[in-house]
This record gives structure tokens, C-alpha cells and sequence, in this order.
């Protein structure tokens, strides 16, 4: 009898490490990746709900591809406009089946305002399903929207998801900026007093690290990397630099709006099958949500 004990002994000690690792999450060669890759660590603060934007990723990677102009975007328009605040769509001139979706949140001085935005439709490559590509700056920019409460911050926040801004199949990628960002040029030209815009794109990826792209305004990215070392995110928003990115903040910056692009274009699943669910994290999606609501806090 005495082995037999020894032995239930040794489960009961290892069943109470597995519940303390499991409830830490420390469980050893366990991840939300597909890959021995550790998770980056959660944030310190908790305002921003990561689990529901996450969701909402999932939502649009299950429906497929979702180029500009297809029924499939277009009905993801429609869900889109009905989870923003004061949702509404705007027209994208010369473009009649493309649209981006819009809300607003209400600051406590309605004279100011800022844009976050990111893009909402996927590369016209056929089984591309954009979960970083799109679908991850789409549903943190959502759930943002969701999170905040009139009045809480001090410019009105106007929330844009972008139609348009992949260039149609078979453009070459020298004609990029004049064929794609369709949306986003739309949009800089109607909202043009804007103070600030802030762009989420590839920022839900597993592995994730955002250093400055070079377009994007030096000032606004000090403020960002402040609000990332403040929510405990400091690593994925590294004090580095990588050459210019031409994006939907583009269109913006021309017409004079400081502006960054929050987007990890070391990605290596850039406009290719492997930009899946299998691509991105739970983790990273909570972290950078965190991170951009703090930066709005502070403006």
C-alpha cells in the first residue's frame, strides 16, 4: 500500500502546480499559437475588452475573403455599421460600390477631433482571409469604439473603417498609392480638420513588434510609446525605426494631419495564404487595444 500511496501523493502535488500554472498563465509549451513562440506577456491595466475584439477578428476571417466591392464586404459593411457608435457609411467618390463605415464618440471638447482608423477590406487574392491584414486593426478600431463613453476623453474620436485601401487584382505595386487607399483618400479630403489620425493595420500578429515607420509623425509616436510602457506593453512598441510604409495614413499626412501607422510590416505572412487564424493572437490584439486607449486618454 505504502507505493500505491507515494504514487496518489505525486498526483495530488502535481495536479495543484498544474492549477497554479494553469491559473498564473504559466503553463509551460502552451500557447494561443500554433508555434513554441512564448506569448508576450498580458497588459497591466484591463479597459479595453481583447476577448471580444478578438471575436470579432474571428467573425470576418470565417466569412472569407472580403475584397473591395464584393457582397461579402459589403454585407461585413453592414455588421460593421451596426456595432459603431452613430454608425454611418460615406460615399468614396468614382467608386460607387465601395464605402467605409463610420462612428463617432462625443469628447468633452467637440471642437477637436481625431481618427483612428484601419482598413476593412483583404487583398483580391483568392482564399486570402486578412486576419492581420485587415481583420485585426478592423475589430480592435470597433471594439475601441464600443469601449469608450461619451464625453471620457477630450476630443471627439471619430472612428473610420476604410474601404478600398488594397489596390484591385493584377495593379501593379509601383501604381499602389494611385489605385488602392481609395477609402482613406475619401476620407482625408471630408475630414480634413482633424488634429491627429492614428492607423491600425498589422497589429494582431503573434510575434508582435512596431517600430516607427518613417512617414509616421515623430511626435504622435512619442505619445504612443508612452501609453504602451504605461499599459505594460512597452516591448511590442520598440524606441526603433523601419523605412517608410505607404498606407491609409498617406492621405492624411498630404493634407497636413500628424499621423502614424501602427503596423509590424515584418509580418511574413504579408499578402499570402498563411494570414490566417494561425497568424495572429488574442494576446497581441488585447495589448495593442490597450495601449491605443491610453494614447487617446492622453490627447
Amino acid at each position: 500500500m505504502r507505493p500505491l500511496a507515494a504514487v496518489l501523493a505525486l498526483q495530488v502535488v502535481l495536479a495543484v502546480v498544474f492549477i497554479t500554472l494553469v491559473a498564473t498563465d504559466n503553463v509551460p509549451f502552451v500557447d494561443d499559437s500554433s508555434d513554441a513562440a512564448p506569448p508576450p506577456p498580458r497588459p497591466t491595466v484591463n479597459r479595453f475588452n481583447g476577448t471580444a475584439a478578438f471575436k470579432l477578428l474571428r467573425e470576418q476571417v470565417e466569412l472569407g475573403p472580403r475584397p473591395a466591392g464584393s457582397d461579402v464586404s459589403r454585407r461585413l459593411a453592414r455588421r460593421l455599421w451596426s456595432q459603431l457608435p452613430t454608425g454611418r457609411f460615406e460615399r468614396i467618390p468614382g467608386h460607387p460600390r465601395l464605402r467605409n463605415v463610420v462612428g463617432s464618440v462625443r469628447g468633452r471638447d467637440p471642437s477637436r477631433r481625431v481618427i483612428v482608423g484601419a482598413h476593412y477590406d483583404t487583398k483580391d487574392i483568392p482564399g486570402f482571409v486578412g486576419a492581420n491584414d485587415g481583420a485585426g486593426g478592423t475589430a480592435i478600431v470597433t471594439q475601441l469604439a464600443r469601449t469608450i463613453k461619451p464625453r471620457r476623453m477630450r476630443p471627439t474620436l471619430v472612428f473610420i473603417l476604410f474601404d478600398g485601401e488594397e489596390s484591385p487584382r493584377g495593379t501593379p505595386d509601383g501604381q499602389f498609392e494611385r489605385k488602392g487607399l481609395r477609402g482613406s483618400k475619401a476620407a482625408a479630403r471630408r475630414h480634413d480638420e482633424a488634429e491627429a489620425m492614428i492607423l491600425l493595420d498589422f497589429v494582431a500578429d503573434r510575434s508582435l513588434r512596431v517600430p516607427r515607420e518613417e512617414n509616421s509623425d515623430p511626435a504622435l509616436w512619442r505619445k504612443l510609446r508612452r501609453a504602451a510602457r504605461a499599459v505594460g506593453a512597452g516591448p511590442s512598441f520598440p524606441d526603433e525605426e523601419t523605412g517608410p510604409v505607404s498606407d491609409d495614413h498617406i492621405p492624411f499626412l498630404r493634407r497636413g494631419t500628424p499621423a502614424i501607422d501602427l503596423i509590424d510590416f515584418g509580418f511574413p505572412c504579408f499578402h499570402k495564404p498563411c494570414d490566417d487564424m494561425s497568424a495572429v493572437s488574442a494576446r497581441s490584439v488585447d495589448r495593442t487595444g490597450e495601449t491605443v486607449h491610453r494614447l487617446l486618454a492622453s490627447l
